[in-house]
């Protein structure tokens, strides 16, 4: 009966806002029995917890620069002989002299116990046969043109390998003179592909006559 009386109680109290009675504790569950007047306190707030120092990071370790690939190294350029080149060449041009122009046997003949109407129809045959090649194979133009002993000027800078200046030259170019010559130059050189494993020494093949 003492709960009951003690409920109601209880319950006017509530309802009147005053404090309950503190016999209410014995009844009220174990873990707010301890509270005074039943009435549970707010639960404390929980300490912040304190930041941890952030670790400061470490430098990253600078990647090491990637080597440059290397160039492969060319291969040694073919060397070519080029004296070997030019002595063929001319043996190549100088066997096409004799085979068409017989220049060889013409220049290389004594001519002292000939006639020199004799040497001017040999001469002919040979004039015939070089001037076929040089048409040919080369074309030729004059460096300077004009006929002999025209009057030509020599210009200022002029190239010695073109122009020979004969005799005393006063002062600097310009120069005036006669043209005693006016000089070849070859436009065009082309001669025949040389086949490989051919003797070139032999200009000239001796020839046989079988009987």
């Amino acid at each position: 009966m003492s709960r009951i009386g003690l409920a109601f109680s209880s319950f006017f109290r509530l309802l009147f806002g005053k404090k309950l009675s503190p016999a209410v504790a014995d009844y009220l569950p174990p873990e707010v029995a301890w509270l005074p007047a039943g009435r549970p306190e707010p639960a404390p707030e929980p300490k912040a917890a304190k930041p941890e120092p952030k670790a400061e990071p470490k430098p990253a370790k600078p990647e090491p620069a990637a080597k440059p690939a290397e160039p492969k190294p060319e291969p040694p350029a073919k060397k070519v002989d080029l004296s070997a080149a030019q002595r063929d060449g001319a043996l190549a041009l100088l066997a096409l002299l004799q085979r068409d122009g017989r220049l060889i046997d013409f220049l290389r003949e004594p001519l002292d116990g000939f006639a020199d109407a004799d040497i001017g129809a040999a001469a002919r045959d040979v004039h015939r046969g070089c001037k076929k090649v040089l048409d040919q194979y080369f074309t030729l133009e004059p460096v300077l043109p004009g006929a002999d002993d025209a009057r030509v000027t020599v210009p200022k800078g002029f190239d010695p390998a073109e122009i020979r200046v004969i005799g005393e030259a006063k002062g600097e170019p310009p120069f005036a003179g006669a043209l005693r010559h006016h000089g070849w130059r070859a436009a065009k050189a082309q001669l025949p592909t040389l086949a490989d494993g051919v003797d070139r020494t032999i200009v000239a093949p001796a020839e046989v006559e079988l009987s």
